[in-house]
């Protein structure tokens, strides 16, 4: 998952857990609430009633004080105002069929669902009644009872959950959205990094960051374009080391092969003219002790080592397009091929672009892949079909493929992890040249491509 994505869950998940943790806050403050309401309405009611006391007591002094309250005159709607929704009140020592004086409870709130109205009490408890007297000084006055209705409390308590929840949901939402927008302009350079280090993956090395203005992503993009030219010196080291390495190794391949040509060249044309010799001698003696068999034998087998020695020739020495250039010597190459035997698999040569000036490095490196390939591909498969292709692309591309397919079977995979001669010697060749090499499955065969950068 993408960075911004993974902070911008973890800021809903923050955001989650403090709106959970402010919805159970406010459950438990409006549901006190009530029993603050309550002891607020008894509170009020029995200071109320306290006046009406002293004033019946100043008036009626002849009167007991046990027969000063209740007096009618208390049940007003002065009162009820003086009385919270939901809360009832009454007064004792009450008179016989008195009913609870409540405030106004009817259509107050919205009604819960039936789990908070269960689940609340089991956690938060039940509401108690407050007594307050309705004088300290005199307590034969009487006292005021206040009872919360648990309906409504529980319907005042799911009000005011609503509204608050509305509230945070609003501000959790502008929280949410505000700061990841502030993370995703904070991580908006990263990209730009990412796209630097697949550039320097692609070969691009030497690739320009912007100025960050954080210190650290600031570090970062130092590091890469550090890293980066370390790289592109590291890989210019080593093409020119491979490149010297080549070029001595050719070196050596044109000195084995006039040592090859001197010696063994010389040595087997003189065991070829003695083997003449003896059979022609053999021959005028009229002898059948089949000296002359073996003397033909020798010269049979003098003939097949001169061939293969002429062929080791051909590969040790300086390839053609030094000589020729790369077109005709990649038509002199598939002619070479196609004349050794009838039986040999068909040679399709096709070129496209202009290839006369390609020279130098590159033709010859292009020489030696497609001869190595053709060798494999003659040598190693049963191909019945061979397809050369050779393609210069103009433009900013500017380079050569190389491309040799085969349908003679055979495992990519093991053949691209292969560690032969062959295969190791090209792959050498094409990264000297900065190019690049590929091995991939093909139509019933394998399909060998190389890509060799022209300079300019």
């Amino acid at each position: 998952m993408r960075l911004v994505l993974q902070l911008v869950a973890r800021l809903l998940l923050i955001v989650a857990l403090c709106l959970g943790a402010a919805t159970i806050w406010a459950t438990f403050d409006a549901y006190r609430n009530v029993d603050r309401a309550t002891a607020a309405s008894a509170q009020r009611v029995a200071q109320a009633l306290q006046a009406l006391y002293w004033h019946e007591f100043l008036l009626r002094s002849s009167r007991t004080r046990e027969q000063l309250l209740p007096v009618p005159d208390w049940r007003t709607l002065e009162t009820m105002k003086l009385i919270s929704p939901g809360v009832c009140v009454e007064f004792q020592p009450a008179i016989a069929f008195e009913k609870p004086l409540c405030g106004q409870s009817e259509g107050l709130g919205k009604t819960p669902p039936r789990w908070f109205a269960s689940i609340v009490p089991i956690f938060l408890g039940s509401h108690a009644e407050v007594v307050r007297p309705v004088s300290p000084r005199a307590a034969s006055a009487g006292t005021v009872v206040a009872t919360p209705d648990a309906a409504a409390a529980i319907s005042l308590a799911w009000e005011y959950i609503l509204n608050v929840i509305d509230v945070a949901l609003l501000m959790a939402a502008a929280i949410a959205l505000l700061a990841s927008l502030a993370i995703a302009h904070a991580l908006a350079p990263a990209r730009a990094i990412v796209t630097a280090l697949q550039r320097m993956a692609r070969g691009q090395y030497r690739t320009k960051l912007p100025r960050f203005r954080s210190m650290e992503l600031a570090m970062i993009g130092s590091a890469v374009g550090e890293l980066g030219g370390r790289l592109e010196e590291a890989t210019e080291q080593r093409a020119a080391l491979t490149r010297r390495l080549i070029e001595i190794r050719d070196d050596e391949r044109r000195a084995l092969a006039r040592e090859l040509h001197d010696e063994f060249g010389q040595n087997l044309s003189a065991i070829l003219a003695f083997a003449n010799t003896i059979e022609t001698a053999s021959a005028k003696q009229n002898k059948d002790n089949g000296i002359a068999q073996d003397a033909r034998m020798i010269s049979q087998a003098t003939h097949q080592l001169m061939a293969s020695l002429r062929d080791a020739l051909k590969r040790l020495r300086n390839p053609l397009p030094e000589e020729l250039g790369l077109e005709a010597s990649l038509v002199n190459l598939v002619d070479s091929w196609r004349s050794q035997s009838a039986a040999r698999p068909t040679i399709q040569l096709d070129l496209r672009g202009d290839l006369t000036d390609v020279r130098g490095p590159a033709a010859t490196t292009a020489y030696r892949v497609a001869q190595e390939c053709l060798t494999n591909a003659l040598r190693h498969s049963a191909a019945r079909e061979i397809s050369l292709r050779i393609e210069r692309r103009a433009g900013d591309d500017n380079a050569l493929l190389i491309r040799v397919e085969d349908d003679g079977g055979g495992d990519a995979e093991r053949v691209a992890q292969s560690t032969g001669f062959g295969l190791t010697g090209i792959r050498e060749r094409v990264t000297a040249a900065g190019g690049t090499l590929s091995i991939l499955p093909a139509r019933g065969g394998l399909s060998v491509a190389a890509t060799i950068p022209l300079a300019a």
